[in-house]
């Protein structure tokens, strides 16, 4: 039985409202966030950023490490609590 070849949804998502800069992801939890919150990055706020970080997390799924994981998962509850403050 053939499989068929699916096409991801996420392939087709276009956003202006966030630009996080080339590389970012890679960087430790407090720099992702703080660059994250800058408003040219996130021009429409934090929660805008916050949703790029866990957009980044599914869309990368088991690629990647629980190392990395675990520090997206931390730039994600800072950029939430500067978004109480």
């Amino acid at each position: 039985m053939k499989s068929k070849k699916r096409k991801k949804w996420v392939q087709t998502v276009r956003t202006v409202s966030t630009a996080p800069p080339k590389g970012i992801f890679t960087k430790n939890a407090e720099t992702i966030a703080r660059e994250m919150a800058r408003l040219d990055v996130s021009p429409k706020g934090i929660g805008s950023a916050i949703r790029m970080v866990q957009y980044f997390i599914n869309r990368s799924g088991k690629a990647l490490s629980k190392e990395r994981r675990k520090e997206l998962e931390k730039a994600k509850k800072l950029l939430q609590q500067m978004k109480k403050k």
